[in-house]
């Protein structure tokens, strides 16, 4: 029987909860900066720590319930692995820079000075060379996706990373020289991956050697949803805080970002979902591919746009708008996923 996952009142009054946490952050964010402005210094390499720590909480319940023989089989199923890599690195990287010249310098150019849109495009297409290496975890688990297929993919697109981000962002901006942030990268993965990975499966051992199967699975993993859902709702208004006075001095701009990356958004998801779909993948194979390639891995974006463009660039600022972007938009897509899983003929939808 597989196990259900539900997240109870919680899941089921999700999008309300995440509009009151977008809200609190923006206030804490306006009229009390000075806590911003404190949550903010707590960076290491551009990672925030406030951010690492609700991020633990939020994927450790995830990987302490994956069986780890499943992603010994995942890694065995080439289709899943294939598609995705073809899109988050042959496809998702050209078609945001196509998005983002075009509303940047055509659709808005009459509104927008040439260098001003020029950095923002810069920022833009930082951001859809960057596929997401952590936070799919949890959009993947809310699908109820095949967490052996993220996890593997996880750890592929980490190392992709480290190989292609460099040239691809450096071909489509014209640059030579792009400072790689191995240590963004490195201490991010292993923050945001590495340390719940490894926690999740010694307690996971643990427990089910010394508590039994069904204890685990009835009392230990049910409480576990809360803590997970608890840490997203406070990691959104870290973020808001942090970056949420953005929208209040800057609405208009805000918008035209916000267009064109929610666009490269859905067009790589549907991409993604209905390819994954013609060539007969399962439903939960399907959702986490597709999710992969719609999100991003932000804090590598906003380190390098800093690097090459400087803090109070409009580079800068297209990637945070990134941030600002992510999670309510991927929720989205989690609801999309699981309003239409009788797609998928052949996946198993008792979960």
């Amino acid at each position: 029987m597989v196990e259900k996952r539900t997240l109870g009142t919680f899941e089921k009054y999700l999008t309300i909860w995440v509009v009151i946490c977008i809200i609190v952050g923006i206030l804490l964010g306006k009229f009390i900066p000075n806590i911003a402005d404190f949550l903010n210094t707590l960076q290491y390499f551009q990672v925030s720590l406030p951010i690492a720590i609700c991020l633990f909480f939020m994927i450790y319940p995830i990987m302490v319930q994956i069986d780890f023989r499943k992603v010994v089989e995942a890694g065995k199923t080439p289709k899943p692995v294939a598609i995705t890599l073809i899109v988050n690195w042959g496809i998702k990287p050209f078609t945001m820079a196509f998005f983002a010249w075009l509303f940047m310098s055509v659709i808005f150019s009459s509104y927008l000075d040439p260098d001003l849109a020029s950095s923002y495009t810069a920022g833009m297409i930082l951001l859809g060379v960057a596929p997401c290496t952590a936070m799919v975890l949890v959009w993947s688990y809310l699908s109820k996706g095949n967490m052996g297929h993220t996890l593997v993919m996880v750890a592929i697109n980490s190392l992709t990373m480290l190989i292609l981000y460099a040239p691809l962002a450096g071909f489509l901006l014209g640059v030579t020289d792009i400072i790689v942030p191995w240590e963004t990268i490195g201490l991010s993965v292993g923050v945001y991956v590495g340390i719940p990975l490894i926690a999740g499966y010694i307690s996971r051992s643990q427990l089910l050697k010394r508590k039994g199967k069904e204890w685990f699975e009835k009392s230990f993993a049910p409480s576990l949803h809360y803590i997970a859902i608890i840490a997203l709702l406070i990691t959104l208004i870290l973020l808001f805080s942090l970056q949420g006075n953005i929208i209040l001095e800057h609405p208009l701009i805000i918008a035209i970002i916000f267009l064109p990356l929610f666009i490269q958004n859905q067009v790589i998801f549907w991409l993604t979902y209905l390819s994954a779909k013609s060539i007969g993948l399962k439903y939960e194979d399907a959702a986490p591919s597709a999710q992969i390639g719609a999100s991003n891995h932000f804090e590598v974006a906003i380190a390098v746009a800093i690097m090459l463009f400087g803090l109070s660039s409009g580079a800068a600022l297209a990637t945070v708008v990134g941030v600002l972007m992510e999670v309510p938009v991927m929720l989205l897509l989690v609801k999309i996923c699981l309003k239409t899983q009788h797609w998928f003929k052949n996946s198993n939808r008792s979960i």
